[in-house]
């Protein structure tokens, strides 16, 4: 959602699409223009060139490219204003999100300290984390992100090139070490977006005869989504998603901010292996992205974009067949992988 804090928030103006026109537009293409994406079209008028720059930015930041700024979008585009040091970072209702939360996120999680997923968003495990750095650091503890922390960050920081965070072994730690190799009593949160009830309900049903347990996600907003999913402490997350107006499919898991869940993309690799051929749909293969359940949520998540609507209503049956032997083969390699000694 736009942020609240904002002054002069677009938010009351969305979405903003080819044919309008105003302040609102006019804000859209400056905060645009400084990300390095200007537009041709006249001041104030959305045109052909800010769409086409809306959608480089959807792309770059793993969003769906349709060149029209919804609230996410504009959301994003915010967040990318954002540099580290541009104002203090804390623990705050409505959470603070952006690229400089990313970035203090990168620090830490480099230096060894669990924020958990580098999503840009200042949650419970990025607090705890800045904290623990902190007290390791002989600096006042008091969990926000200001000049003096963000120093300590600067000269401790690693001299060594640009080594990559943790944060992605430290998700595949968290899955294997709730001691599931199987489906039996694991907890799968089924999301729908685009009306796909039937297919949320095919998928519920299946998880439930091989043991396992479905938490139906219901709100239609993907953020909504999100959180139940999240304080319900599911073990891995299933969108559904129709676009009647794709012939293809594909399966996106969560990239951002020069990282990726590579347990995610496990599992999208695994239905996207199948998926195609047994739903008689093209193949958009895999994809990182960034879309609101695939970042909001502290657990792997992948959402599947189906195409051909009429195709799926008769294939209900094995794209859930799919769907949970794919879970199922993914969390037993898992559980191997993890366990599996050094060097082999």
């Amino acid at each position: 959602m736009p942020d609240p804090q904002l002054p002069g928030s677009s938010g009351s103006s969305l979405p903003l699409q080819v044919g309008d026109k105003g302040d609102a537009v006019a804000d859209l293409q400056q905060r645009l223009a400084a990300c390095g994406l200007p537009s041709d079209d006249p001041p104030a008028v959305f045109a052909g060139s800010t769409a086409a720059a809306v959608r480089q930015l959807q792309e770059r930041r793993g969003l769906t490219p349709d060149g029209t700024c919804d609230a996410h979008t504009w959301a994003v585009l915010v967040e990318a204003g954002y540099r580290l040091g541009d104002r203090p970072l804390y623990r705050h209702a409505p959470m603070l999100r952006g690229d400089d939360v990313a970035e203090l996120q990168r620090r830490l999680s480099v230096l060894g300290f669990d924020t958990g997923r580098i999503d840009g968003i200042f949650g419970d495990q990025t607090a705890a984390a800045l904290v623990d750095f902190q007290r390791n650091a002989g600096l006042a503890v008091d969990g926000i992100g200001g000049r003096a922390t963000l120093a300590e960050l600067d000269r401790v920081g690693s001299p060594h090139g640009n080594p990559a965070p943790a944060s992605p072994l430290r998700e595949r730690f968290r899955l294997t070490s709730a001691g599931l190799s199987s489906l039996r009593g694991c907890r799968i949160g089924i999301g729908g977006a685009g009306g796909f009830a039937a297919g949320v309900g095919a998928l519920s049903r299946a998880l439930r005869e091989v043991g396992a347990q479905p938490l139906t996600l219901y709100p239609p907003d993907a953020s909504r989504q999100a959180e139940e999913a999240n304080a319900a402490g599911a073990h891995g997350v299933v969108s559904l998603r129709l676009d009647p107006e794709a012939r293809c499919c594909f399966t996106a898991y969560y990239s951002g901010y020069r990282t990726e869940s590579i347990v995610g993309r496990h599992l999208a690799e695994l239905i996207q292996d199948q998926l195609p051929t047994a739903l008689a749909l093209d193949d958009g293969g895999v994809r990182g992205m960034a879309l609101p359940i695939l970042r909001e949520t502290r657990m792997p998540a992948v959402e599947l974009c189906l195409g051909q609507p009429q195709i799926l209503t008769q294939r209900l049956a094995e794209l859930a067949r799919i769907v949970v032997q794919s879970l199922g083969t993914w969390l037993e390699r898992e559980a191997a992988d993890i366990n599996r000694p050094l060097g082999c």
